[in-house]
């Protein structure tokens, strides 16, 4: 059968692979039917992703159904279409048995450090399959996105007096964007695209965006929008160095900074006149947590979430080699890219 590969950096091929095995104890084999593209894949195509590692099969954001279980495989059935949680945990080290499974001290992310899902059969632990009789696998696909945002707003803890500045309109920021809505907080959106914005605006229905142009109007905006107070809690879903650096201005007293995106550049900000004189809280969100895959799948079945304006760009799998780096323009105006693989 045939799958996605990056061979390095660059570098992106259809190669034959086997089929697998029979599922041992503890395993499934799944079709995959729909897997969605992330800003992770983007990032170790380019090689910008420090988690990253060559060869490597990418495709963490997977609808799936279930083709085969192990012999003690009580979960899952064979036909079930399933969310995959993507973060292989071992179970057994000291972040595990305290349930911070997200951030295993011997953590591998399918797609990221094992090979992934951008082929049409693979085995994964049936522990990390989360059925729904409901969802299509378009939507399944888009759980594992919906919970990086789910996490990184749980970290905050936002309530519904509060504001939360999301910095960063892509998957990620509109993750985070969706679930500071379930907390019923207020939300307000700051990007450098305009294009995205308006989407945020116009699709999302969050009418308080602001235009990041990098000549200090961004903050001016942000205290008038507050009435001075700035934001309760600022999520930079970025992945840059600079702005990661420049958020804390954002944050109120006593607020909540929350790093989501990932970069391998150093951070630099002030400490006494912002960091501690407001008395910040720094925090920062990897993955998610199993019961947030299951929390997701239920609030997209009772349309709390309604994941249909995300998807905008759609390819086989097989043709992830022309059009990956066409998806990396501006120009293309991606939001949310899907590929088919059945």
């Amino acid at each position: 059968m045939q799958a996605i590969q990056f061979l390095k950096p660059k570098s992106i091929h259809v190669i034959d692979v086997p089929e697998p095995a029979e599922p041992g104890p503890g395993d499934a084999v799944v079709r995959v039917h729909r897997v969605g593209i992330c800003g992770t894949d983007y990032s170790g195509y380019l090689g910008k992703m420090p988690f990253f590692s060559y060869p490597r099969i990418p495709g963490h954001e997977l609808g799936v159904e279930v083709v085969a279980v192990g012999p003690d495989v009580a979960k899952v059935k064979v036909g079930d279409h399933c969310s995959v949680e993507p973060y292989i945990n071992c179970q057994k080290c000291y972040s595990c048995e305290r349930g911070h499974t997200n951030c295993c001290e011997n953590h591998q992310t399918l797609g990221v450090h094992c090979d992934g899902g951008l082929r049409p059969l693979f085995t994964v632990p049936a522990r990390k399959l989360h059925v729904s009789r409901r969802l299509s696998f378009e939507q399944l696909a888009l759980v594992e996105t919906l919970a990086i945002g789910c996490h990184a707003i749980d970290r905050a803890a936002p309530n519904g007096q509060e504001t939360v500045l999301i910095i960063g309109a892509g998957p990620i920021g509109l993750s985070a964007l969706e679930f500071a809505r379930v907390a019923r907080a207020r939300v307000i959106v700051m990007d450098m695209n305009e294009q995205r914005l308006a989407f945020v605006r116009e699709q999302m229905g969050i009418s308080d965006t602001i235009l990041a142009k990098g000549d200090g109007e961004e903050l001016k905006q942000l205290q008038e929008m507050t009435g001075g107070k700035l934001a309760d809690v600022v999520v930079d879903a970025t992945g840059s160095n600079q702005s990661m650096s420049q958020c804390l201005q954002y944050a109120a007293f006593a607020g909540r900074v929350v790093f989501v995106g990932i970069t391998t550049n150093e951070l630099q900000f002030p400490h006494a006149p912002i960091m501690h004189r407001r008395e910040l809280t720094l925090l920062a969100s990897r993955n998610a947590l199993s019961a947030d895959f299951s929390r997701i799948i239920s609030l997209i079945e009772y349309q709390r979430i309604d994941t249909r304006p995300w998807i905008s760009h759609q390819a086989h799998f097989t043709d992830l080699a022309s059009v990956f780096p066409e998806w990396l323009k501006p120009e293309s105006r991606v939001i949310k890219a899907i590929a088919s693989v059945s």
